[in-house]
């Protein structure tokens, strides 16, 4: 995926509103499969997670490329 496009499907997307889409979309299960974070199988919450992927730049870039695939495949 182009540097373009991740941009332009981040464009305006609070952390919070790409993790509140993937957990709707996948579930913390499905989630915790895909990016193994602790914080996705022990105890999740949004909170949490959005303590920890501020402070945690490869595991925010995780969430993001996945939130940009899954944008993707609804174009």
């Amino acid at each position: 995926m182009s540097d373009q496009k991740l941009h332009q499907y981040l464009n305006g997307v609070t952390l919070e509103k790409i993790l509140t889409v993937l957990v709707e979309h996948y579930g913390w299960r499905e989630l915790s499969k895909l990016i193994e974070i602790r914080c996705f199988y022990n105890d999740p919450s949004i909170k949490s997670s959005l303590t920890f992927l501020r402070k945690t730049p490869w595991a925010r870039t995780e969430v993001e490329r996945l939130y940009c695939e899954l944008k993707e495949r609804d174009y």
